[in-house]
Parts: C-alpha cells; structure tokens; sequence
C-alpha cells in the first residue's frame, strides 16, 4: 500500500515567473469587508504575491515568515527566518541545518515590495540553549512585542527554549 503523497511524488507546480523551487514569503489578500461579514472569509486569501526568495548564504536552503509584520517609519518591518545547511532526511530527528534570523522592510503602500534587506542574519545560534537542543543550531522568532517603549523579539530556541532579545534600531 502506498504512503501519502510528497512533494517528490506530487511534482512542483510553481505560479507563472517563479523558478526556484525553495519556499519563499508570500503575500495574500482577503478585503476586510468580506471577513468583517463573514469570518469564514479569511480561510480563502486571493490575490497571492511572492514577496522573497532567499538570497543570502545564510537562507540558503529557504526562508519563512516569522511574526506579524510591525509599522515602522520607513514602512512595515518584517523579521524573517532563514535556513543554511543541508537537510538529507526531512523526517530525520538530527538535521544539519541552521535557522538565523533577519530582517526586511516591506512598502507601506505595496508590502509586497522589499525596500530594504539584511544581507546578515540579526540573530544567529551563539548560546548552549540555541545550539543544543530538539533541533540544535535555531533561533526562529515567533513574536515583536512593545514593552515600556522597546521592542522585544521572542524567539525559539533550538526548540527546547524560549528567548527574547532586545531589538534595537542602529543608524
């Protein structure tokens, strides 16, 4: 008896202009309208636009959202994940990849415009909780939140730990 479809027996059926296969960060549409008379309407986003591919070293493998985009002056601030390494068994409990984290600002007008980009990660595995744990080498930022004027990124560490770090604005 055959298992559930994956990706390699499904095949890759990527949208029109889009050639690289590694996952990407997206943007999706629903008018406010609709999920304000119906909540049910948020469960069919339209309207998809690719918003980044990796591009750094440090994303090699791919990149993902991580939390809900912030306002910021210049725009809305996105703080992503990216992945480096290899992956020879997805399943397998001890990959060899790591997960860093960085930064975009989207357009305020168009958010599915990169403006600006960091070409190095913010965060990187440093301490014994990020690098050993369920899934060594991870941080992956889940949460930006405001505490008495500064913002904080709560993150996950080698999926064993939570952390948070202090996100400061340089010039």
């Amino acid at each position: 008896m055959a298992g559930p479809p994956t990706r390699s027996t499904l095949g890759v059926h990527l949208p029109a202009g889009v050639t690289d296969e590694r996952p990407g960060i997206w943007i999706s549409y629903v008018p406010a309208a609709e999920a304000e008379q119906d909540i049910r309407a948020l469960t069919r986003p339209r309207q998809h636009r690719l918003v980044a591919l990796s591009e750094y070293s440090w994303e090699g493998l791919k990149i993902g959202g991580g939390p809900a985009p912030i306002r910021v002056d210049e725009g809305w601030l996105l703080i992503h994940h990216g992945v480096s390494g290899s992956i020879e068994d997805p399943f397998a409990q001890n990959q060899k990849v790591s997960y860093a984290a960085g930064a975009m600002i989207l357009d305020p007008a168009d958010p599915s415009r990169v403006l600006a980009r960091s070409d190095e990660p913010l965060m990187a595995p440093e301490t014994e909780e990020e690098r050993s744990g369920t899934v060594p080498n991870v941080v992956f930022p889940t949460a930006v939140e405001e505490v008495d004027g500064k913002l904080y990124v709560f993150y996950g560490m080698a999926d064993a730990h939570i952390g948070v770090a202090l996100l400061e604005r340089t010039a």
